[in-house]
């Protein structure tokens, strides 16, 4: 019998979250996740993921706004 000595690498960190809704680009900041040290995927727990939810869907008013330049890729 073999055994693999696999082990995940998972840190708590606060991260940025971004999304597109309703045509407009969405900044979340300082928001927990556990992030893979090896991949950088960021995983979030269902509390996490219902809040942003409900911060997108009331669209409170923001902290802060940005601008940002759009390119269009043409190759």
């Amino acid at each position: 019998m073999t055994t693999d000595n696999w082990e995940e690498s998972f840190v708590d960190q606060k991260v940025t979250y971004t999304l597109e809704f309703e045509g407009k680009f969405i900044i979340i900041e300082h928001v927990p996740a556990r992030v893979c040290l090896e991949t950088g995927e960021k995983f979030f727990s269902p509390e996490t993921v219902e809040h942003l939810q409900q911060m997108i869907w009331r669209q409170e008013k923001p902290s802060r706004i940005i601008e940002a330049p759009v390119f269009e890729y043409a190759a």
